[in-house]
């Protein structure tokens, strides 16, 4: 399955999406504005699934690359209305003018991203707020413009207090509301493209370009995944993008090339390091990847003590003995990222960007929850 997380910050869509995709599924985890971005980058690297890629773009750019997908989520920009709640910002920008922008812009970034469904694809159409312009009118415009087909969804729990369609009609659409439902608002409906289901057409390049490509990589060293960092080195081809180097799932890397031509790609596969000159520099990627192989690293383990510290980006004092060069941390045997030990002092290596900020330590046991 090649999925599509439009709108995917801060990523907690895309990780529950991720883990209940088939293995060997691809998800394209999008995010149009640049700050946010970031943050849905970390997440997903957080994750440590290599099957992804993070872009930042509009849904008119993923229009002109042509990538087809068998599933695209919308969770599109809205008023907000199912925030009010606990939310009294939500409240204060609320207005009439605003609920019209966002159906208008709502039916626009469904209309650009519509050619990047495969026929017989699922969208999956969600907002956080209530007012049926943005809800159910939104769907009724997409069945009849568009000509999709409304699914319905079978064996939903009626303990969730689902409520359906509010204006009338036979659409069918979930409504989360609260009070009866528990959690906050959301509204959602699930649509087919028509047309026959296809296989073909992933947005791989086309030979000509492909040809192009490879006369020009030809010329430059191929890199290469240093011997015995992951877990799988054959199921992996080595990128070069600047001085870092990815390791990407062979089975989708024309995929990859194809996104890499005409999107915005963040992140890809697994950021193996980073080269300054001296040899590879081990990145948090690797660290955190379900693909790493530990034991090709000195390991330290951590006190709870010592792994806030880490992740507060603190000097961390490693124990007598430990090898020279790059150590993974570990904490309860899960690896939290690297140290650069130079023997009379560690560097940490944790991302800068990505460091606890709050000086608060919670106490009690602490327990990493085991997957």
């Amino acid at each position: 399955v090649m999925m599509l997380d439009l709108c995917a910050a801060p990523g907690g869509k895309s990780t529950c999406l991720r883990a209940a995709l088939p293995e060997g599924s691809l998800l394209f985890s999008n995010e149009p504005m640049r700050t946010r971005s970031q943050i849905l980058a970390e997440n997903i690297q957080k994750f440590g699934h290599p099957d992804m890629i993070v872009t930042n773009n509009y849904p008119r750019d993923y229009k002109k690359s042509k990538l087809q997908f068998d599933i695209i989520l919308t969770d599109v920009p809205c008023s907000g209305e199912g925030m009010f709640r606990k939310d009294d910002g939500a409240i204060e920008e609320w207005s009439l003018q605003n609920v019209e922008d966002c159906w208008k812009l709502q039916r626009e970034i469904v209309s650009d991203i519509w050619n990047c469904l495969k026929p017989g694809g699922i969208l999956i159409y969600s907002t956080c707020t209530f007012n049926a312009h943005e809800d159910e009118e939104n769907i009724a415009w997409i069945c009849e413009e568009l000509e999709a087909e409304p699914i319905t969804l079978h064996d939903v729990e009626s303990s969730w207090n689902i409520t359906g369609n509010l204006i009338g009609s036979d659409i069918p659409v979930y409504r989360f509301l609260p009070g009866k439902t528990k959690g906050e608002g959301i509204f959602l409906a699930v649509l087919r493209k028509s047309g026959e289901q296809e296989d073909a057409a992933t947005g791989k390049e086309n030979k000509k370009e492909k040809k192009r490509k490879d006369k020009k990589g030809s010329k430059a060293k191929a890199p290469e995944i240093p011997s015995g960092w992951l877990k799988d080195n054959d199921g992996f081809t080595a990128v070069c993008k600047g001085d870092a180097t990815y390791a990407i799932p062979t089975s989708w890397k024309e995929i990859y090339d194809a996104a890499d031509q005409h999107l915005k790609v963040i992140h890809a596969g697994i950021k193996l390091g980073t080269d300054k000159g001296k040899g590879l520099i081990p990145d948090q990627s690797l660290a955190l990847s379900t693909k790493l192989n530990k034991e090709a690293f000195p390991q330290v383990e951590l006190s709870y003590e010592d792994a806030i510290r880490y992740l507060r980006k603190e000097a961390v004092n490693l124990p007598e003995g430990t090898p020279k060069g790059y150590v993974l941390v570990t904490y309860r045997q899960k690896p939290l990222g690297w140290e650069k030990n130079i023997g009379n002092r560690a560097n940490n290596l944790y991302p800068q960007e990505w460091k606890i900020k709050s000086s608060h330590v919670p106490e009690g046991n602490n327990h990493v929850i085991n997957s």
